[in-house]
């Protein structure tokens, strides 16, 4: 080894545990507030053992596939609904157009038929 890589070699080797030590913490800190998060969770799984890194993760992705099926059904409820309330309206605006019809054609045959009343007369 040169004397030109010697510092860079030993700075390299000083920084890399804490860098190492630096993502550990996130870690530690990322499961921790995972475990705040889902704490009610965890208590219902394994309410009087310690849970170990592995166990939280692995129960993290248990609670999120259930939400994501929970997710999929709502946006399936919610595409039926959807669905039938067009149905409704297209049915009602069919409903509605064929009252207007008829009424319009009654008033026309209305104005068609000779009526014997008395004209109106405002005075």
């Amino acid at each position: 080894m040169t004397n030109s890589q010697e510092p860079h070699t030993l700075t390299h080797k000083l920084r890399k545990p804490l860098v190492e030590k630096v993502r550990r913490e996130r870690i530690n800190s990322s499961i921790e507030q995972i475990k705040s998060l889902l704490g009610a969770e965890f208590l219902q799984q394994q309410p009087d053992s310690k849970l170990e890194k592995a166990d939280i993760l692995e129960m993290t992705v248990c609670v999120l596939r259930q939400l994501q099926q929970q997710n999929e059904k709502q946006r399936r409820l919610l595409n039926h609904v959807n669905k039938m309330q067009s149905s409704s309206d297209k049915n009602l605006r069919e409903a509605d157009f064929s009252l207007l019809s008829s009424t319009v054609q009654t008033s026309i045959s209305k104005e068609k038929s000779p009526v014997n009343s008395d004209p109106w007369r405002p005075w």
